[in-house]
């Protein structure tokens, strides 16, 4: 069968295909051919499947094969009716842990000061004053704020009954209140807190230390080489530990909510930084292994997603973009079609999809 597969790896006629397989009969390879295309591993040229997967190519073809895979394999897993097994719930493991704790690690206290801490600045001007911040002005961040800024984003806000344990609640959404998402941190200018990497403990709210040692050069590398990041007073790797969330929801899609999670705490990051007159910066480009490492993750259960860092804001910023002009807007497409669309129509040929 792999065979008759590889022969349709381009648009190619059945003719042509008994030809390339000679010790096939012309009547073999039809027969493959129909069976194979009716299970939707072969496509028929012109057909509207092929058609789809075309455009689909042109739309995820530079992402290819690793983002459409996850992104079309956890599609459509709430179609089919749920299968009623008697007894899951008996025989369904323990809930984790809800909060990661490292018993032995020294611990640094942080103070509560939230009445002091300036969060109390107007939503509308915190919001339409967040921005993405890469030039950071050197000056060390307060312990204090560190402390309210970690607390208000990723502490327990309340605890709620699940129905077979208790749950905690954070200021941002998450999906089932799961909680599978872990806080971080790499320390290079807090006063109170010296350089190297943390965990944060929000039933403590304290800072473990994990292992000593932070220097702007590291964080450049561990960001792909971004160094801005070396200039932030502090990064924070949010980390999810997958079991909080798979136990209860089994289904792969469920990877996708973690990655939502991670935003939903990353956007609240940045506001609450915001107000405290912090620089926010978040990015997704970060050496996966070796930030793993640093923050004693086994990167397999337990494993990186997202990286938000701040510092305080440079007075005169010099990455920070100009304003769009009269000019820019000239060279600008502002608007186009929704899609493109396409005439079906069925031809001899046969081929494999291409994602």
């Amino acid at each position: 069968m792999s065979e008759i597969l590889a022969a349709f790896e381009d648009w190619t006629s059945e003719g042509d295909a008994a030809s390339m397989l000679g010790h096939l009969t012309p009547d073999t390879v039809k027969e493959a051919v129909d069976a194979l295309t009716e299970a939707g591993i072969l496509l028929a040229e012109g057909s509207p499947d092929a058609v789809r997967d075309e455009e689909t190519e042109r739309q995820w073809g530079a992402w290819s094969p690793e983002a459409p895979f996850f992104h079309y394999a956890t599609q459509g897993v709430y179609d089919d009716p749920p299968v009623e097994n008697e007894g899951e719930a008996a025989h369904a493991p323990p809930d984790p842990a809800l909060f990661t704790e490292y018993a032995q690690a020294p611990r640094v206290l942080l103070p509560r000061w939230p009445h002091a801490s300036g969060l109390d600045a107007p939503y509308t001007q915190v919001l339409h004053r967040r921005r993405t911040h890469r030039d950071f002005s050197g000056e060390p961040v307060a312990l204090e704020t560190l402390g309210v800024l970690l607390a208000s984003c990723f502490g327990p806000v309340d605890f709620i009954d699940s129905g077979r344990a208790a749950l905690y609640r954070r200021t941002s959404p998450q999906g089932g209140a799961r909680q599978e998402i872990d806080t971080y941190l790499g320390v290079l200018n807090v006063t109170g807190a010296a350089p190297g990497w943390y965990h944060y403990n929000g039933l403590q709210h304290s800072l473990e230390l994990l292992t000593e040692g932070f220097t702007r050069e590291e964080a450049a590398v561990l960001c792909a080489d971004q160094d801005w990041a070396g200039d932030a007073a502090f990064l924070v790797v949010l980390a999810a530990r997958l079991e909080r969330m798979s136990v209860k929801y089994p289904t792969p899609r469920c990877y996708r909510v973690c990655l939502l999670n991670a935003g939903h705490l990353g956007q609240t990051f940045a506001l609450t930084a915001t107000a405290l007159g912090l620089g926010p910066a978040q990015t997704g480009a970060f050496r996966d292994a070796a930030l793993a490492e640093r923050c004693t993750l086994d990167n397999a259960g337990h494993t990186p997603l997202y990286v938000l860092a701040a510092g305080h804001p440079h007075h005169a910023p010099k990455d920070c973009p100009p304003l769009a002009t009269a000019d820019t807007f000239a060279t600008t497409r502002l608007a186009g079609p929704a899609g493109r669309a396409h005439a079906a129509v069925p031809g001899p040929s046969h081929r494999l999809p291409l994602l």
